[in-house]
């Protein structure tokens, strides 16, 4: 599969005989745009796929002639489900290996936003790294990356900027040959300026920003592209609800408040007056904000 390698090199298991081993670009209403080694093609779905959980960008398919017969295993997948009763879990991106959530320098950091998007990239099975725009209309890039990075437990911090440049090579160093990058976040933060200026071309569109210095919705399709130094990028729309759709995630996103909860006196510890609680402790010495411990309890109730 030469640059459109699983990031080990093997191709992916059981591929039926006589089929190609093709990766998922897009999806257009049972139409598949696959990347092969011979280049890119539009396939239908085979019938078993429509019996199965359907292909999502950055899954490998089998394709017999102009038809995807068959869904190959996945490494990871990011997997979204919305808010509200009877939502069924989506499948945003497969086998990526990071997880770029993307936000904004642009106004106050959202750090609530950033937890709750890095608690579903941890249980994707693939590694967060969190990534702020707009760093050149930001006047105090390092405190604002401080800030976001004490929150970000275990996770890299970036701050770039698609106008000038900055931070790019950064980035750009960690989308090595073979690996495959989702970018999520919500709309308006510069993910299809960003994706444009890692791809060294026009892959997404863009609109101008608004009077407060936010940007629009731009992306409506999720679309992977292969970057000039042979890494992938899928592109993802904005999502204006992320609930949680299991709590893998949780425990490593708040790593430092689930330390502090394994140390409280009592195991069923609600972690409010109870004696010996290290989290109210934690919080009385000012060691731990308690809106994130808040946050961590909002999502453990999802």
């Amino acid at each position: 599969m030469s640059e459109l390698s699983v990031p080990t090199g093997a191709a992916p298991p059981d591929v039926p005989a006589g089929c190609e081993v093709a990766r998922v670009a897009r999806v257009d209403r049972g139409l598949l745009t696959v990347l092969t080694a011979t280049g890119e093609h539009r396939v239908r779905l085979g019938g078993a796929l429509h019996d199965e959980s359907a292909p999502a960008v950055g899954d490998w398919v089998a394709v017999r002639g102009e038809l995807a017969v068959r869904l190959l295993p996945r490494r990871t997948a990011f997997v979204r489900t919305a808010a509200g009763r009877g939502s069924a879990p989506q499948v945003v991106a497969a086998n990526v290996d990071l997880v770029l959530v993307v936000d904004s320098l642009v106004g106050d950091a959202r750090l609530r936003r950033v937890e709750r998007y890095l608690a579903v990239a941890w249980a994707s099975g693939a590694t967060p790294v969190v990534v702020l725009t707009k760093a050149d209309v930001c006047p105090d890039v390092p405190a604002a990356v401080a800030r976001v990075a004490e929150d970000a437990v275990g996770v890299e911090v970036l701050a770039v900027s698609a106008v000038s440049g900055a931070g790019l090579g950064a980035l750009q160093s960690l989308l090595t040959p073979g690996s495959t990058a989702a970018m999520v976040g919500p709309s308006g933060v510069g993910k299809s300026s960003l994706a444009n200026a890692l791809a060294g071309r026009p892959v997404a569109a863009t609109a101008e920003i608004r009077e407060d210095g936010r940007g629009r919705h731009t992306t409506t399709a999720r679309e992977l592209h292969l970057l000039p130094g042979g890494g992938l990028l899928i592109d993802t729309p904005g999502m204006r609800e992320l609930a949680l759709p299991g709590g893998e995630g949780l425990d490593t996103t708040y790593a430092d408040v689930a330390g502090l909860a394994a140390d409280c006196r009592f195991r069923d510890c609600a972690h409010r007056t109870e004696p010996g609680c290290a989290v109210a402790a934690a919080i009385d010495r000012g060691e731990l904000d308690p809106a994130r411990f808040t946050a961590w309890r909002k999502l453990q109730a999802e």
